[in-house]
C-alpha cells in the first residue's frame, strides 16, 4: 500500500528522510493506515521517546524512525536539508555562548551542591536530616553526568540482567497460562497485603473485606458494561491494578513511603507560605494577621486564590526550563513499557496529575485529530480520574490531608489506564503504537524565563478567577435548590432533618459509601454519600469545603481518609463540559466522537477514583497520620 502511494505521488520518493503520511492530513482524520511506526515497533525500540515539531505535524510530515535522534534540533536541521539548504543552521550568539560555557556552569553547580551536601552531612551526622540533601545532591549529580554520558550505560546492563533473569522465568510458563498466572499473583498480592497486617479498632478485617468487595464490584461494573469484552487487553488491566495497589501499599504501610510523600506534601504546604508574602505586600501585615474571630488569612479569597496564581506561575517556569517535561516523559515511559498502552495515552495519563485535564491533552495536540475512540476515552478518563497541581495546592490550603491527595494523584495514573481499557478496549490501530511521542510545539513557547513566569501569572489569574466565579455560582445555586427543597419538604412534614440536596444525594450514593468500606457508625455512610453526590453534581472543591466544615466534624478518621481519596478527581458535570470544550477546540472534526465518549469517560474516571479509595480502605492502619 505504501509503495502504491509513492508511485502515485513521486514527490514523496524525493523527500529523503521524511514520508508524507496521509494519516496526518485533516481530510483523512481517523481513517488511515499507519505505515510509519509498525516496522520501528517490531525492531524492539519500545521504550524510545520521540520529540517531533508541531509545525511539521500540521504539514503532515512524520520523520522516519531510522532518522530520529530524539531532538527537535535534528528534525529542523533535516528539514532545512530537504529544502535544499546545504549550509548548517546558524546558531544565535547566546546559544553559542551557552553551549561553550555549559560545562563550566555545570561544574560550578556541582561544586556548590557538593559543598552543601558535605556541610549538611557534617552538621547532621547524628540524625537523619542529611538524607534529603543527599537525595537532592544525588539527583543533580546524575542529571549533570547524563548530560555528557549516554544513559544507555545504565539501561543496557539493566536490560541485559532482565533478559537473563525475568524472561527465562516467564518463558518456562506456557503462553496460555501467563495471563492467569499474572492475575493470580495480583490477587494474592492484594489479599496478602490487605489482610496480613495487624488490625486496629477502626480497621478490622471485616472493614477490609467490605472495601475489597467494593473494589471487585467497581471492576465488575466496568467489565459488565464493556464495549467489547473480547478485545480487553487483560495485561493492561492486571498490571494497572497491581501498580495501583503497590503504590498504596508503599504509602500507607511503609515508613519510607510515608516519609517520601510527606516530604512532597510538606514542600507543597511550604509553597503556600511564599504566596502569603505577596498578599501581605498587596494588603498589610496587620490585615493578614488580624486577630479576630475570622482571620483574613483563613479566607479562601486571601489564602487559596493567591497560592493558585503563584503555583501556576512556577509550573510555567518549570515547563520553560524543561523540568516538567522530563518528569512527564519518565512517568510516561514507565507506564508505556509496563502496561502496553499507546504513547499518547501514556503521556496524557502521566501528565494529568501535574498539569490538569485540559493542559495534558495539549501535550499531544498534533495527534488528537487521529486518536482512536479508545484513546479519546482514555485521554478523558485520565483527566476525570485525578486533579491538577493547582487545585491540589488549594485543597492543602483548606486543610485536606496532603499525603492522601498526593498519593491519590499517583495512584490515579495506573487506575485510569486499567479502568478505561476495561470499559472501552482498543479496537483500532493507534498512531503512536510502539513509541512515546511528545510533540514539541512552538505556538506558546516563552522567549525567556521571565516571559514564562509572567505568562504563568496571567494564566494563574484566569484559572483562579474562573475557579472563584464557578464556586460562587455553584454554591449559590445549591443554596437556592436547598431553599426550594426545604420549603417543599415542610409541607410534607420533612423537617428533621430538613429536605436538602445533600440529603437526597446522600441516600442515592449510600451504596457507594458502603462499598468503599466507610465506617458504619454515627451516620458516616450517609454523610460520605452526601459528599460524593455533591462532588459529582457540582465539583470536588465544594465537597472538600464541606468536608472541612463543622457539619462533618463527627466523621471517623477512617471515613474521613476514605472520602478524601474518593473525592480526589475531576469527575463531575462541570468538568464534563470543560473536557468536551477543550478537546473539541483542539480538533473540531472529532467533536462528535468526543461527545460520544465523554459521559462514559466521566463515569469511568469516577470509578477509577473509587478504586483508589477502596484500596485505601483495605490498607489503612494509622489514620491519625493522614488527618
Amino acid at each position: 500500500m505504501a509503495n502504491g502511494s509513492e508511485a502515485k505521488n513521486p514527490e514523496m520518493v524525493n523527500q529523503g528522510a521524511h514520508v508524507l503520511d496521509p494519516a496526518l492530513q485533516p481530510e483523512h482524520q481517523h481513517q488511515h493506515a499507519h505505515h510509519h511506526h509498525t516496522v520501528f515497533a517490531e525492531q524492539g525500540h519500545q521504550d524510545d521517546v520521540v520529540y517531533s515539531n508541531d509545525a511539521s505535524m500540521e504539514k503532515g510530515i512524520v520523520p522516519e524512525p531510522s532518522a530520529l535522534d530524539h531532538t527537535v534540533k535534528s528534525l529542523s536541521r533535516s528539514e532545512d536539508e530537504e529544502a535544499g539548504d546545504s549550509q548548517p543552521t546558524t546558531r544565535s550568539w547566546h546559544r553559542r555562548i551557552t553551549k561553550h560555557w555549559r560545562p563550566i556552569t555545570h561544574a560550578i553547580i556541582w561544586l556548590l551542591f557538593t559543598g552543601w551536601w558535605i556541610a549538611s552531612l557534617v552538621l547532621h551526622r547524628h540524625d537523619k536530616n542529611w538524607i534529603i540533601p543527599f537525595l537532592l545532591y544525588l539527583a543533580i549529580t546524575l542529571r549533570i553526568i547524563f548530560f555528557y554520558v549516554p544513559i544507555s550505560i545504565v539501561t543496557r546492563p539493566m536490560y541485559f540482567i532482565w533478559a537473563r533473569t525475568a524472561r527465562p522465568v516467564v518463558a518456562i510458563i506456557p503462553e496460555k497460562l501467563r495471563l492467569p498466572a499474572g492475575a493470580l499473583v495480583t490477587i494474592a498480592t492484594i489479599l496478602i497485603g490487605s489482610f496480613a497486617s495487624p488490625t486496629s479498632a477502626t480497621n478490622n478485617r471485616a472493614d477490609r473485606a467490605v472495601s475489597l468487595f467494593g473494589l471487585a464490584v467497581f471492576l465488575g461494573l466496568l467489565y459488565a458494561t464493556s464495549r467489547n469484552r473480547k478485545k480487553i487487553v487483560w495485561h493492561t488491566v492486571i498490571v494497572g491494578m497491581l501498580v495501583q495497589f503497590l503504590v498504596a501499599l508503599f504509602v500507607l504501610r511503609s515508613g519510607a513511603g510515608y516519609d517520601i510523600f510527606n516530604f512532597v506534601a510538606t514542600l507543597a504546604r511550604d509553597l503556600l507560605g511564599f504566596a502569603s508574602d505577596g498578599v501581605i505586600f498587596l494588603t498589610a501585615t496587620d490585615f493578614y494577621d488580624m486577630t479576630s474571630p475570622i482571620e483574613p488569612s483563613t479566607w479562601f479569597l486571601v489564602s487559596t486564590i493567591p497560592a493558585i496564581i503563584f503555583f501556576v506561575s512556577v509550573v510555567q517556569l518549570f515547563y520553560y526550563i524543561g523540568v516538567l517535561q522530563w518528569f512527564v516523559v519518565k512517568f510516561a515511559k514507565f507506564f508505556f513499557w509496563t502496561m502496553r498502552v499507546s504513547g499518547a495515552e501514556a503521556v496524557v495519563a502521566a501528565a494529568s496529575p501535574f498539569i490538569g485535564q485540559g493542559e495534558s491533552a495539549m501535550l499531544i495536540r498534533p495527534f488528537v485529530p487521529h486518536l482512536t475512540m479508545a484513546e479519546l476515552h482514555q485521554v478523558m478518563t485520565s483527566g476525570f480520574a485525578t486533579i491538577a497541581g493547582s487545585v491540589l495546592i488549594a485543597y492543602i490550603a483548606m486543610g485536606v490531608s496532603s499525603q492522601a491527595l498526593v498519593s491519590s494523584c499517583v495512584m490515579s495514573i495506573p487506575a485510569s489506564l486499567a479502568c478505561s481499557k476495561l470499559r472501552w478496549p482498543e479496537e483500532e490501530e493507534s498512531l503512536t503504537t510502539g513509541q512515546v511521542v511528545v510533540p514539541d510545539t512552538e505556538e506558546h513557547k516563552a522567549s525567556n524565563a521571565l516571559h514564562a513566569f509572567s505568562t504563568g501569572a496571567w494564566l494563574g489569574l484566569k484559572i483562579a478567577a474562573m475557579m472563584g466565579a464557578t464556586l460562587l455560582c455553584i454554591i449559590s445555586l445549591i443554596g437556592l435548590a436547598n431553599g426550594l427543597l426545604t420549603w417543599w419538604g415542610r409541607y410534607l412534614n420533612i423537617d428533621n432533618p430538613p429536605l436538602t440536596l445533600q440529603l437526597i444525594l446522600g441516600y442515592i450514593c449510600y451504596p457507594i459509601a458502603f462499598l468503599l468500606g466507610v465506617s458504619r457508625d454515627n451516620d458516616d455512610l450517609l454523610k460520605v454519600g452526601q459528599l460524593i453526590g455533591l462532588k459529582i453534581i457540582s465539583n470536588e472543591f465544594v465537597a472538600y469545603q464541606d468536608l472541612q466544615s463543622d457539619a462533618y466534624s463527627t466523621l471517623s478518621e477512617r471515613s474521613r481518609l476514605i472520602v478524601t481519596y474518593a473525592l480526589c478527581g475531576f469527575a463531575n458535570i462541570g468538568s464534563l463540559g470543560n473536557q468536551i470544550g477543550v478537546l473539541s477546540q483542539i480538533s473540531p472534526g472529532r467533536s462528535g466522537d468526543i461527545s460520544r465518549v465523554a459521559f462514559s469517560a466521566m463515569v469511568t474516571g469516577a470509578l477509577s477514583t473509587f478504586t483508589s479509595a477502596a484500596i485505601a480502605g483495605m490498607l489503612i492502619t494509622n489514620e491519625k497520620m493522614y488527618t
